[in-house]
């Protein structure tokens, strides 16, 4: 006798809207009744998100696994203006290496349709067209991929699952030298290396910044050392020369910092294991043998290599006379908090530049930039917290970026700043405390290095490398500033109940042989905004007290929990680790909710 199908809450899943219309499909355009007998993962994303990258990646494997029954569509749902840009997110499909078909939801449409409240999050459709799971954050492929199994077999029986080729179009090529470069590094030969991001290779360019000497990597996206052609990246980042002319490489996807030697091409690895960093991961040691998440810039700093974590937002060091590393500031919380290392918060940063007597960084999801003093305090120079952004110079309390990923030293003590999503190259001067536009139509500029009286910028999103006259004065703009896209929670003042949702994927319990499973930290900024409720505890529900003299914040969630497989006779079961960080806008409002369901993983069913 067949085992009855598990029950499982079902809702029918609204439609898919967008106005920027459909990507990856060759200029089909696509409803849910298109995709019915099929099963549907809706992996809402922006491309921002260092955590919405991981998932594109975590999610590979499983596409690839199931790709006549299952179809992942991303619906892109933007935080910055410059993401609600049609043709941003046209390069970011390429740029990301994204191979399924995207929906440009610029208006958050199906967004608020789904109810959903945080990047990234995974719907999955059963071939009925009902809404059966829903996951908030990273980590959550293995529990994705045992529930499609299921429903394979469970609409297999029924007659609802249709197989095939799915509505994935890949675009055409282009054929440029460069295609979405990260970051830039002048050799002492006066030539360019390049980080060709999205062809996973290092490039060599003339000291004219446009011909190629050489190119180092397979191309293919891997890991593997070796020489010029044998050795692979995964979408590799930061550069930064060592005093022995050997050069490291933040390689952002492996999850490592790879050496390469400019005389020979030869590429080995410094450190890394090729696995993401999770909780309670190892956080210094034998530099081989600790986990990375996502390092996105590297530069030398008081004798150690830094490295901007953009995966856990937090910057660690690298030695190279000792060969380990180690986190140096930051608790992995995301936000803007000043201070010592250990109290210090950051948000994906992405651009690192050292000077004498400080390290800046572009802390990208802040649109802020800031420096670390040699005491290892944190500082913040330019920027007030995640959902504030935009385009205005002036006095440094007051101007904005939005969303940088480079920062430059410039001779005169002052530093340029790649500030991205403005298409501008930016500069402060910390003598004067003031912030002007150096450049404007700069497409997407990720990075700029100095050669000499002229800045050469990277232009991400032209493919190119631009070389400037650092200008006298500056460029006038017109100021503008923003909020992000995503509306208010309304909620009402005193008691309000928070409830993060997690169901342990079928076929696993909570992992509790070594104590508690889960953790939940909530915090606000201001401050003031929470009376009670600010502490770090075991339990996914709690009462949070919110004060009526604040009308407006943001709650900060942090939320984790750990799972096992549920097999008795399995003395070594496999354990996972799924854990979402949220930045939920509040406005209090006499009628509003006093109850915030967040869905790590299952469905809320109050």
């Amino acid at each position: 006798m067949n085992d009855p199908a598990p029950r499982r809450a079902r809702v029918r899943a609204p439609e898919l809207i967008g106005k920027g219309g459909w990507l990856n499909t060759g200029g089909q355009q696509y409803t849910l009744a298109d995709l019915r007998g099929r099963i549907v993962l809706l992996d809402f994303w922006t491309f921002c998100c260092i955590n919405c990258l991981h998932v594109l990646d975590e999610l590979r494997e499983l596409e690839e696994k199931h790709r006549d029954t299952l179809v992942v569509i991303g619906v892109h749902s933007p935080k910055f203006v410059h993401e609600a840009d049609h043709r941003a997110v046209v390069d970011a499909v390429e740029r990301y290496g994204v191979a399924h078909p995207v929906l440009d939801d610029p208006e958050l449409a199906t967004w608020k349709q789904y109810a959903v409240r945080a990047w990234p999050t995974l719907v999955v459709i059963d071939p009925e067209g009902y809404v059966v799971a829903q996951h908030a954050g990273e980590g959550h492929a293995h529990a994705i991929e045992r529930l499609v199994g299921e429903l394979e077999a469970e609409h297999g029986a029924k007659g609802t699952l249709r197989r095939g080729d799915g509505p994935y179009v890949p675009p055409e090529p282009e054929p440029t030298s460069l295609r979405f470069p990260g970051k830039a590094l002048l050799l002492p030969s006066g030539n360019f290396l390049v980080s060709d991001t999205t062809r996973h290779q290092l490039v060599e360019l003339a000291e004219d910044a446009e011909t190629v000497v050489r190119r180092l990597g397979s191309g293919a996206r891997g890991f593997a050392d070796g020489g010029p052609d044998q050795a692979s990246f995964n979408e590799p980042q930061g550069l930064a020369l060592l005093d022995d002319g050997s050069v490291v490489v933040a390689d952002t996807v492996n999850h490592a910092l790879r050496r390469l030697d400019p005389a020979t091409g030869e590429v080995t690895t410094l450190a890394g294991t090729g696995r993401q960093w999770w909780q309670g991961s190892a956080t210094s040691g034998p530099a081989r043998e600790v986990d990375l998440s996502s390092p996105w810039d590297v530069a030398v700093f008081g004798g150690k290599v830094w490295i901007a974590m953009a995966g856990v937002h937090q910057l660690w060091t690298y030695d190279p006379e000792g060969g380990t590393v180690a986190v140096a500031a930051g608790t992995t919380n995301e936000g803007l908090v000043d201070g010592s290392g250990a109290e210090a918060w950051f948000a994906q940063p992405s651009g690192l530049a050292a000077t004498a007597g400080r390290l800046w960084l572009a802390d990208s999801e802040t649109s802020a930039l800031r420096w670390v003093d040699p005491d290892g305090r944190v500082h913040t120079a330019v920027g007030t917290g995640l959902f504030d952004f935009g385009h205005r110079d002036g006095a440094a309390d007051q101007a904005l970026f939005q969303h940088p990923l480079g920062v430059t030293a410039l001779p005169d003590g002052s530093v340029a700043v790649a500030d991205t999503y403005n298409h501008a190259l930016r500069r402060y001067d910390p003598a004067t405390g003031e912030v002007t536009t150096l450049a404007t139509d700069l497409r997407e500029p990720s990075d700029a290095v100095l050669a000499g009286e002229d800045i050469v910028v990277v232009e991400s999103a032209r493919h190119r490398l631009t070389r400037l006259r650092l200008p006298e004065e500056a460029v006038r703009v017109e100021s503008v500033a923003h909020r992000a896209r995503r509306a208010a929670t309304e909620v009402a003042p005193g008691r309000l109940r928070l409830d993060v949702i997690f169901q342990a994927p079928a076929g696993q319990k909570l992992d509790t042989r070594y104590g508690p499973s889960t953790r939940l930290l909530v915090s606000a900024t201001p401050p003031e905004l929470l009376l009670k409720g600010d502490e770090a505890d075991t339990d996914l529900s709690r009462d949070l007290e919110l004060n009526p003299a604040v009308t407006e914040g943001v709650l900060h969630v942090s939320a984790m929990a750990a799972s096992c497989d549920d097999d008795p006779a399995n003395e070594y079961p496999a354990c996972h680790v799924h854990q979402q960080d949220w930045g939920v806008p509040l406005r209090l409002a006499a009628d509003g909710t006093d109850r915030l369901p967040l869905v790590l993983a299952g469905m809320d069913e109050q």
